[in-house]
């Protein structure tokens, strides 16, 4: 996995399983890989997936069975989607739009398609 430099890494790890929630490739109850494990995968120190997972758990998108490991949450998906709308309602539709409104882009042509 390749990382970018202008975000932490741990919320860039957070984003790809969020991705695999919305793509169906994580379904609600599956287990995640231990924090070790997905570490030595993608090539990240043990602390930085345990801080991804921190985060996830703290959103309600996945949960700790102590003694077990890490599931995907019931209802993660819905969880996922509506904070990624919200993100992109808030951060990215307004500079699309101030791009669209500057180069006399006529918005119909989105609803045509």
């Amino acid at each position: 996995m390749e990382f970018s430099e202008n975000r932490p890494i741990y919320l860039q790890i957070s984003d790809v399983i969020c991705e695999k929630i919305l793509s169906g490739e994580l379904r609600a109850e599956d287990r995640l890989m231990s924090v070790r494990e997905y570490g030595a995968l993608i090539g990240v120190n043990p602390n930085t997936m345990m801080r991804t997972y921190e985060k996830l758990t703290n959103d309600g998108i996945i949960y700790n069975k102590r003694g077990i490991g890490y599931f995907v949450s019931p209802g993660a998906r819905e969880t996922v989607l509506a904070n990624e709308r919200k993100s992109f309602m808030e951060n990215e539709l307004p500079a699309i739009l101030k791009r669209i409104q500057l180069l006399e882009i006529d918005p119909a042509i989105f609803l045509n398609k």
